[in-house]
């Protein structure tokens, strides 16, 4: 495989879920990856907040210092599990295998193409859950940009490929809910976009004492300011903005874009919303899962 073809080319199935092309190269390296007790992981379904929450993640670590977080792309800091692109990107199993313990260890991988020790290993996990109608559209627009995803049509062809779980990494409702059921079981502090949005310092004191941190008020404080979207947006260690625009074109659309909640409304009609909303129904009945599609 040379490298351009991997770029807008369609999905590959592994077991039953669209993957990105470039990500299913030697899909072994998944499956027998072994995580480790001390791992924590950021998994969310695609365009939930994973950066942003990841950012949160890695000044905890740090004591809420950002120094680290200046000269290093936060793909190096949290690699994406699954990310691989030979010749274009490293293969991020390899990365990974490297680091010391304790790794920070990103992933929108649904339950069931986890590496195989996954559970064994009682890993700490950090989910993330946003509104489907704000993911859609951003995913959308990412879909747009980023080129190692298929052409996503338009707005209106996209919104039935999202309903039917026809995009990367398959169905919303089935990785929303599945994760929040785990969490019964598993250490799992499962947090939603449009909490965090809402009141940051309550969301990123959760996660500190998940992470078994306490800080001050001023660290707090700092870690709010650094990881507003604002700050992030022209933060080119988050941002993307250091990809080639061969692979992601924010000419197109930003990386980082909007990161607000209830953006949905200005993107579905009347008849979409009715056909959405009646779907969504269907298919998270029998859940107690609940989201906010505005704040």
């Amino acid at each position: 495989m040379s490298s351009p073809d991997f770029l807008r080319h369609d999905f590959k199935i592994i077991h039953g879920y669209p993957m990105v092309y470039a990500f299913t190269f030697n899909w072994e390296r998944i499956e027998q990856f072994q995580c480790r007790p001390e791992d924590i992981w950021i998994i969310t379904y695609p365009k939930s907040g994973t950066t942003w929450m990841s950012e949160i993640m890695d000044l905890i670590k740090n004591d809420g210092f950002a120094e680290k977080q200046k000269n290093i792309p936060i793909t190096e800091r949290i690699p994406m599990l699954e990310s691989a692109a030979p010749g274009i990107l490293p293969t991020s199993t390899d990365v990974l295998e490297k680091l010391p313990s304790p790794r920070f260890v990103k992933s929108h991988l649904p339950i069931p193409l986890l590496p195989k020790n996954f559970w064994e290993s009682n890993c700490k996990v950090i989910y993330v859950a946003r509104n489907a109608k704000d993911v859609a559209v951003s995913y959308y627009h990412f879909d747009r940009m980023n080129k190692f995803h298929p052409d996503p049509g338009t707005f209106a062809e996209y919104l039935e490929k999202f309903m039917s779980g026809n995009v990367s990494y398959g169905h919303w409702h089935e990785h929303v809910i599945s994760w929040w059921e785990k969490k019964k079981d598993h250490p799992i502090l499962y947090l939603f976009y449009e909490d965090i949005k809402e009141d940051p310092k309550r969301e990123i004191k959760k996660v500190m004492q998940f992470l078994g941190k306490k800080f001050d008020e001023e660290t707090l404080d700092r870690i709010v300011q650094h990881t507003s979207f604002e700050s992030m947006k022209d933060n080119l260690m988050v941002n993307y903005k250091s990809l080639p625009t061969s692979l992601m074109d924010h000419n197109i659309s930003p990386f980082m874009r909007k990161g607000i909640a209830g953006d949905w409304k200005n993107y579905f009609t009347v008849a979409q919303n009715e056909k959405f909303d009646a779907d969504y129904e269907k298919k998270m009945s029998g859940t107690t899962l609940k989201f906010r599609t505005e704040i």
